[in-house]
């Protein structure tokens, strides 16, 4: 990759990231091109030489936010080891979320409203979620785990991981947290593992990191 391509690869990953944050406070339809320009910092007439329009920039979005989380899932996955993947799945996707909250917002807003622009998603968010099943039953049919519904456990794991970001202002208030002052990640990350560990069978009720 030349000069000329790093400049325009960064650039494009400063328009995107600078859309999530919009997106994620005033939706599709509240985010205006000058919005996330002035977000990333550049001139209206800049960001368009970049984009063709602003739906396609959100449906970049939602492709890049699903594959990010994908990548979370087979980087912590372990086809022999359940336990060491649970554990680093959940403690990835927590700190994921507490970093990059604006990407859970946005997709919990999308959600929210009916999905109407996930049509293109659909397809690659079932084969993901399909392969990380056949994981799940393959531990399950090994007797490595306890047995679960492979769909509902990642799920599950998704509402709880992905709370700490969609809530953030309630989960601040209860842990008397301040705004500026980053949440305990160790501590809601083990809560986390012991529970879906418990789940499976892998820990003891009430065990203890």
């Amino acid at each position: 990759m030349n000069v000329a391509q790093k400049k325009r690869t960064l650039m494009r990953d400063t328009i995107r990231d600078a859309a999530i944050r919009e997106f994620a406070r005033n939706g599709l339809a509240g985010t205006s091109t000058q919005a996330i320009a002035d977000a990333a910092g550049i001139s209206k007439a800049q960001l368009h030489y970049y984009i063709s329009s602003k739906e396609d920039l959100y449906q970049e979005a939602l492709g890049y936010i699903l594959s990010e989380w994908r990548e979370i899932f087979f980087l912590s996955s372990s086809r022999d080891d359940p336990e060491t993947a649970i554990r680093a799945y959940i403690e990835r996707k927590i700190r994921h979320a507490l970093e990059h909250p604006d990407s859970s917002r946005l997709f919990a807003k999308e959600m929210a409203r009916g999905a109407p622009e996930m049509a293109e998603h659909w397809p690659g968010l079932r084969a993901a979620v399909d392969e990380a099943s056949d994981v799940i039953r393959a531990w399950i049919d090994e007797g490595k785990i306890a047995p679960i519904d492979p769909l509902l456990f990642q799920i599950n794991m998704w509402a709880v991981t992905q709370h700490y970001a969609e809530y953030e202002v309630q989960t601040r208030m209860l842990m008397d947290a301040e705004p500026d002052t980053p949440l305990d990640a160790d501590r809601i990350a083990n809560e986390a593992i012991q529970l879906f560990l418990t789940r499976c069978g892998l820990a003891e009720p009430g065990e203890k990191e």
